[in-house]
């Protein structure tokens, strides 16, 4: 039997930091906690909690490529999230912040990506690289899987897969005001998506549907029910 996966977080991606900490305050009506770099990838963020009845120790990432910095990566490996996808940075750049993935914290990142190799449709979660940052609530160590493309697959709709160590993020966080109350998305291929989805044990943990590619996040905020959208991005 797989193991369950839970939902570690949402990613939404921005031209920039600053922008996306402003489209949270004017969206969520909160602003967002710090965050840190990521010499790897060249990015850096802002974090927020999101945990609620359903989903505990769920939160939020506001994610953008850090001008100041130049990835530790080859250079023929991407960003992850798609971050260097030109369409996407078109897209932030002129309509602003998005919801664009989500990550699945798993017991064991290494079987869950061999076990989506070996489906059927043979998918590629990428390599599990390791990582880590100081924070003033300890060290995180965390593995997580990137493609070389940084590609999120399934327009975002097929998580990244995390594994933590001993300490998670949303321990630190004091209360937002946000919650998750549901995760949707419509794929033309759903029962290729749904058949993944079951194979890392996530399968409940989001609602699949035929249709025009979407990934929709349904939050409870202080300005009321607010519905994210990636709009096939």
């Amino acid at each position: 039997m797989t193991p369950a996966a839970q939902i570690d977080h949402l990613v939404v991606a921005a031209a920039t930091r600053d922008e996306g900490v402003a489209w949270c305050e004017a969206t969520l009506g909160v602003v967002p906690g710090p965050g840190g770099q990521h010499p790897l990838m060249g990015t850096h963020n802002r974090l927020l909690g999101l945990g609620g009845e359903r989903f505990p120790r769920c939160y939020f990432e506001i994610i953008a490529i850090d001008p100041a910095a130049v990835p530790a990566r080859a250079r023929h490996q991407r960003r992850w999230f798609d971050l260097d996808d030109p369409v996407l940075r078109a897209a932030l750049a002129k309509e602003g912040p998005r919801l664009v993935h989500w990550v699945a914290r798993v017991p064991d990142a290494r079987a869950a990506v061999h076990a989506l190799a070996a489906e059927p449709a043979h998918i590629d979660r990428g390599q599990v690289l390791a990582a880590s940052r100081e924070t003033p609530q300890g060290r995180l160590d965390w593995q997580i899987t990137v493609r070389d493309d940084g590609q999120r697959l399934f327009y975002g709709a097929l998580p990244t897969l995390i594994q933590w160590g001993g300490v998670h993020p949303a321990d630190g966080f004091a209360p937002s005001g946000l919650s998750l109350l549901a995760l949707q998305a419509t794929h033309p291929r759903p029962e290729v998506l749904q058949a993944a989805l079951a194979t890392v044990g996530a399968r409940d943990l989001i609602t699949v549907k035929a249709g025009t590619p979407n990934f929709i996040a349904q939050l409870m905020t202080p300005k009321g029910p607010v519905a994210l959208e990636s709009k096939g991005l």
